[in-house]
């Protein structure tokens, strides 16, 4: 359970109550250290954005309809957005490569909502990062406990689904180790619930007290 004095940018709730159908979308945790470390890419995104604007995020963005349907779509458009936002080319534009970690859908109660599936990549060899410098505006590899604490000292600013990959990240040594890790591994769907009581909001997952009340 976490508590928000206001909700990030991208995060406003939705004050009519009307819920909004999530948008498919896909992200790519893009991963180095090999058996010796774990570091995972951050991107900057614009201060100029209309949605997360300066938030520290994994690449990824919508689906395109032309990318048709289902988990294929979802590994073409991780696939695509790499290239886009981090100038990183996978070698199968089907994203063959990927691993499968999880599934966040935006809570009901957010205004703005996705349905993104994530995907572990390791990084080619030879290959540097370079952002577009519009959408995406700075890059940095953390960490994953490096990533935490810069946004917990305020050098970086992290939204509550990247906070708890984070963490999930965390316990692992290694890239290699948490690629062995998530092969094969069943991905169940995440929605948080955001509760709100008074002026405080809390942000519950599945099997926390209170989720289901």
């Amino acid at each position: 359970m976490q508590e928000i004095d206001r909700p990030a940018p991208g995060e406003e709730l939705n004050v009519d109550g009307a819920e909004t159908v999530p948008r498919q979308a896909a992200s790519v945790l893009l991963l180095r250290g090999g058996a010796q470390t774990l570091e995972v890419l951050l991107v900057k995104r614009t201060e100029k954005a209309r949605f997360m604007a300066g938030v520290w995020v994994f690449p990824g963005g919508g689906v395109d309809a032309h990318e048709g349907e289902g988990d294929s779509a979802h590994r073409r458009a991780a696939v695509r957005e790499l290239v886009e936002e981090a100038g990183v080319t996978l070698a199968d534009p089907a994203g063959s490569e990927l691993v499968k970690f999880s599934q966040w859908i935006t809570p009901a109660e957010v205004k703005i909502r996705f349905d993104t599936h994530f995907f572990l990549a390791l990084m080619p060899d030879g290959q540097q990062v370079v952002v577009d410098g519009e959408e995406c505006v700075d890059s940095g590899w953390f960490t994953p406990q490096a990533a935490l604490d810069a946004h917990a000292s305020g050098q970086i600013l992290l939204v509550f689904p990247t906070i708890k990959h984070l963490e999930q990240l965390a316990p692992f040594a290694s890239a290699d180790e948490l690629m062995s890790y998530a092969a094969g591994r069943d991905v169940v769907a995440v929605q948080p619930r955001i509760v709100v009581t008074g002026e405080t909001a809390r942000v519950l997952l599945p099997g926390e007290p209170g989720y289901d009340g």
